[in-house]
């Protein structure tokens, strides 16, 4: 997916600003891109509440989870479930730190 096209799927739903290369969605509430199935790079996610891409297929560098409150991540095909709920996560290491390290490290890449 484009940087433009991922903005065509932002523009009326969610609010967003473009800082630098990244786009960074802003906000109260959850964001629900339940449909998406890839993402451009370089997309950080900083809104009050949960993220919802339960169709990608994949997450490219750059992205980053920032999503604030109790705002969780759904990543249904990488994981299948909510990633505050993912058998993997680390005691001790907070479920957003581990999501952003494996990405940074490629580990969602395809």
């Amino acid at each position: 997916m484009t940087r433009e096209e991922f903005i065509d799927e932002l523009d009326g739903w969610y609010d967003y600003e473009i800082v630098g290369d990244k786009i960074v969605i802003v906000g109260i509430g959850d964001v629900d891109l339940r449909l998406l199935k890839t993402l451009p790079q370089y997309v950080e996610f900083m809104n009050k509440g949960s993220v919802d891409l339960r169709s990608l297929k994949s997450i490219p560098p750059g992205v980053k989870f920032n999503n604030g409150g109790d705002g969780d991540v759904f990543l249904g095909l990488i994981q299948e479930v909510w990633f505050n709920d993912w058998p993997g996560n680390i005691k001790g290491i907070e479920p957003k730190v581990l999501l952003n390290g494996m990405i940074k490290k490629g580990v969602f890449e395809r």
